[in-house]
């Protein structure tokens, strides 16, 4: 297992916020689903994460802050290479459960600015 950080981010669509907000918790989107755990990642992970996949991105994003002492032995650590470790939110017994709203410990709009995203968290 790598590092343990003190924490970890979610990028998340609007409406993924919004159901958080509304249930308590989220499913995450259709890749959370088809892979059966929630993609998470270190804060030094973000911006790539998000230059590879959220470009075209049609809606809001928000970068969730989420404390993982608060997701127990449901978090793992995975190698998705041979450079990148990447924390997944399985739930226990990898069932996976929702992520938890009380995970969160701030979410943030990420704004879109001269090809980079930012927010508070990523000019820390």
């Amino acid at each position: 297992m790598a590092d343990k950080e003190e924490f970890i981010y979610r990028i998340s669509t609007e409406q993924e916020w919004e159901e958080f907000k509304k249930k308590g918790s989220s499913f995450g989107g259709e890749l959370d689903k088809s892979t059966g755990y929630y993609h998470l990642s270190k804060l030094d992970q973000v911006q790539m994460t998000l230059q590879m996949f959220f470009m075209n991105a049609k809606e809001d994003l928000y970068l969730i802050q989420v404390d993982p002492k608060k997701l127990g032995d449901g978090l793992i650590y995975e190698a998705v290479d041979e450079v990148n470790t990447f924390p997944h939110f399985y739930g226990p017994n990898r069932t996976y459960l929702p992520l938890p709203l009380d995970s969160v410990v701030k979410a943030e709009k990420l704004t879109l600015i001269n090809g980079n995203f930012t927010c508070s968290f990523l000019t820390q």
